[in-house]
């Protein structure tokens, strides 16, 4: 199994402290996203100087994170798709994290499947992957990994499309189902407050994972790389706890050798 990190664990880093961070910890891939404050996608910052700058740490950029509501087609979000494959193209990444509305609607399946086969071209351009992440949340418009699979093969969209098994996700919606096979990316934090019924955890209570967690990653992690999944476990905490770190990086390689030594 190999780690990657997802700038989510310290947004407060600079795009090359955050590289850096990586490359310190012995990785080799991380994930950018385009919602946080003062990233490069959002200050302006040419693709071509955060490929240089991977390039210079020697990291690899594995996605972008993400193009948000994905499944909620329209002339807006096809700009959009549109705009984040050109930046994600000419940043060097090759993927891109696709998140459904998560406000409380519903979305209907016909609606996905014709979400999946319009972005399909556009990724398609650019060989780029679509990372499907389902969000178990309650409110979620597309909660299940099997759902997913469902309409993915429904566009016809095997090849170009992958799921994020996210075990924070995979926890809360309750889901049993793995598709090693289908995965292209795990997300992986913990949740330890005693006191949360899992229908009630939150972003905000994500953190990395340790011996106090209680989604069962380390159980997760072993049955995904038992049935064939090859692929990076990238972290991905939310809790401000973690994101307020001043040593992340310590943080990280605790986590990381915890998770070794049982999974």
């Amino acid at each position: 199994m190999h780690f990657a990190i997802n700038h989510n664990v310290a947004p407060k880093q600079s795009l090359g402290e955050f590289f850096g961070m990586a490359k310190a910890l012995g990785l080799s891939e991380v994930e950018i996203r385009n919602d946080i404050s003062g990233a490069p996608i959002q200050d302006g910052t040419l693709p071509e100087a955060v490929k240089a700058a991977a390039e210079k740490a020697g990291v690899r950029i594995i996605t972008i994170n993400a193009l948000y509501p994905f499944n909620v087609w329209s002339p807006a979000l096809e700009r959009k798709a549109n705009d984040l494959a050109d930046y994600a193209a000419a940043c060097g990444a090759q993927a891109l994290v696709m998140c459904p509305l998560n406000e409380g609607a519903s979305v209907e399946f016909d609606d996905l499947v014709a979400a999946l086969r319009a972005i399909k071209p556009i990724l398609e351009a650019r060989s780029l992957t679509g990372f499907v992440e389902p969000l178990g949340f309650s409110i979620s418009s597309l909660r299940t990994k099997a759902e997913a699979v469902r309409a993915i093969d429904a566009a016809s969209g095997g090849e170009t499309y992958k799921l994020v098994h996210d075990t924070f996700h995979h926890r809360v919606a309750g889901e049993q189902q793995f598709f090693p096979g289908r995965t292209g990316l795990v997300h992986i934090s913990g949740v330890t407050d005693p006191r949360l019924a899992f229908e009630h955890m939150l972003d905000a209570h994500r953190v990395l994972v340790d011996a106090e967690d209680r989604l069962g990653n380390v159980e997760q992690i072993k049955r995904l790389t038992a049935e064939g999944y090859a692929g990076p476990f990238s972290f991905e905490p939310f809790s401000p706890k973690v994101q307020g770190l001043a040593d992340p990086g310590t943080a990280l390689r605790e986590s990381m050798s915890f998770i070794r030594q049982r999974a």
